[in-house]
């Protein structure tokens, strides 16, 4: 993606969301507790569930809110409401020295873009080098890794706020034929906040379930397949799954090189991209030509002589006429699913999209090829990331290492992934390389063949079905077909909300072709606009009337 697609995708949707105010309507301000949510006075009386970072921006610039207290609100939200959902493995020490150096920067006229001062909670297998860095493992809990990882170096560089570390499924849910999502060594299970016996889906459980709880602006997560966006589905946020290969992946712990990236998770379509432009090493410095619904420009957070002039016009473009949509139904994941899914086309339809039904070929073949393909790019590239850091060097002494550690075992025993993918046949192997070719050209075609047959900007499916039941006896209840396509292509797909099955969030997956990230965001924002399906969660204990 270009500097000038950054830009024209960052005018696009930025306007939109600012023009028509953000999703939702809930009420939580800074400084508020866990359980319903309640107004609590503050400077800015700032929603934390609901602000966007140029709202937020356009505050510091007009002088009612700091980097300082916000970073405090949210440090006191992990503090008061993390104990419930067990999402945040470690806050950074340092968070609050790093917006009071925003703030000196915001006096002094140096902001460096739209992320600086904005608080940022990482996936735990991004690498930190003055926080641990573990996978969920504890064979990686000693000392962290030499160097941050290229994305957080670009995090740091645009000014944001490293809030902390969030937990995640133990390695990234490459260990055990029957993993209980969200649980690791490190950090024991996440819970979704919504429903807190419900799974939060993986891997990037902990990135989501914070957002979730407005424990940070915007979070980091990581997919091979379905881990940002099942993720994102399931606690009701947005989550991006970038175009393989825009976002670096060094210093990030590896399943596969041909399927793993990083991507940006926030509440709102418009902090998505905004992290995605930081993310790619594309800074965005200022928003203009927009005006928000209390009359707050994006462009007054940043300054002048700093500002990149976007066409005025382009943020009220990106709308829903004359789009074309594929719904792909999945009626496999239940009737309630495909309900929300029959309300979403008719609100798309009423917006003047057009949207017809569609199934993407070869997903039986895809499904038969992918694991065997994973198996051996994981052994090769955990044993290059192993050397890297102390503990385990290979994978056989990372299986040694579990079988050792009773805490390993402590909701499930198995790491038979690790076991195969340790007999698996080398990436040099002309089988695997004729199963890995036959991958990519299928799961390309999959898209493409659909999108260019029916003259469709995208595809959507249903992100996920219901949270099922967090049961380390059983495992996950989760076969998820829609992630796949997009993710052994890498392609781009956006999760974003569309509803709710009860008290469960279920998310609208929106595909797009190669490197149309851009077009993708821009129409994610449209629909986030016109479905307007986010809440925020109640913390119920449980809902026992709900099907596991």
């Amino acid at each position: 993606m270009t500097s000038s697609r950054v830009g024209a995708l960052i005018a696009a949707v930025v306007g939109g969301a600012l023009l028509a105010g953000a999703p939702g309507s809930s009420a939580q301000d800074i400084g508020a507790a866990d359980g319903p949510p309640r107004r609590v006075s503050s400077p800015g009386g700032v929603d934390l569930d609901t602000v966007t970072i140029p709202e937020l921006q356009a505050d510091r610039a007009r002088g009612t809110l700091t980097s300082l207290t916000l970073t405090r609100a949210y440090l006191r939200r992990i503090e008061t409401i993390d104990p419930k959902i067990h999402a945040v493995l470690h806050t950074d020490p340092l968070a609050l020295r790093q917006a009071a150096a925003s703030d000196a920067r915001q006096r002094g006229g140096r902001l460096r873009g739209p992320l600086d001062g904005i608080p940022v909670l990482l996936k735990d297998n991004v690498g930190t080098r003055d926080l641990p860095t573990t996978a969920g493992s504890l064979a990686l809990a000693g000392k962290p890794p030499a160097q941050d990882a290229v994305l957080v170096d670009r995090l740091r560089q645009a000014g944001a706020v490293i809030l902390g570390k969030t937990n995640l499924s133990e390695w990234a849910n490459f260990r055990a034929a029957k993993p209980t999502s969200g649980w690791s060594a490190v950090g024991g299970q996440t819970n979704n906040p919504y429903v807190l016996d419900r799974n939060p889906c993986g891997s990037s459980a902990g990135s989501a379930a914070a957002l979730a709880a407005s424990l940070s602006q915007v979070a980091i997560g990581t997919e091979t397949d379905g881990s940002i966006v099942c993720p994102a589905g399931m606690n009701g946020v947005v989550g991006l799954k970038p175009s393989l290969g825009l976002v670096s992946q060094r210093g990030v712990v590896p399943i596969s090189a041909e399927q793993d990236t990083a991507g940006p998770m926030a509440r709102n379509v418009i902090d998505t991209a905004l992290t995605l432009s930081v993310l790619t090493g594309n800074r965005v410095t200022g928003l203009t030509g927009v005006t928000g619904p209390k009359g707050r420009s994006g462009a007054d957070a940043i300054p002048a002589q700093r500002t990149p002039q976007w066409d005025e016009s382009a943020g009220r473009h990106g709308g829903l006429r004359g789009k074309r949509i594929g719904l792909w139904r999945l009626p496999s994941l239940g009737p309630e699913v495909d309900a929300v899914m029959t309300r979403t086309a008719m609100t798309l339809r009423a917006a003047g999209a057009e949207v017809v039904e569609v199934t993407p070929p070869y997903q039986d073949r895809l499904a038969a090829l992918e694991f065997p393909a994973l198996l051996s790019e994981f052994h090769r590239d955990i044993d290059a990331y192993l050397r890297t850091r102390q503990g385990p060097r290979d994978l056989a002494a990372l299986i040694a290492f579990n079988r050792a550690h009773s805490q390993e075992q402590a909701c499930f025993a198995g790491q038979e992934l690790f076991e195969q993918a340790l007999a698996a046949p080398p990436t040099t192997d002309p089988g695997y390389r004729a199963i890995r070719a036959e991958l990519a050209e299928l799961s390309r075609r999959s898209l493409d063949e659909t999108l260019a047959a029916h003259h469709l900007d995208a595809i959507a499916a249903p992100t996920n079905p219901p949270a099922w039941t967090t049961d380390c006896a059983r495992g996950d209840n989760d076969v998820i077909p829609s992630s796949t396509p997009a993710a052994v292509a890498g392609y781009p797909s956006l999760s974003v909300p569309a509803g709710a099955v009860g008290e469960l969030p279920v998310g609208l997956l929106l595909m797009a072709g190669h490197h149309e990230d851009a077009d993708l965001l821009s129409l994610g924002a449209a629909v986030e606009r016109r479905l307007r399906a986010w809440r925020a969660p109640r913390y119920l204990p449980s809902v026992g009337a709900l099907a596991p």
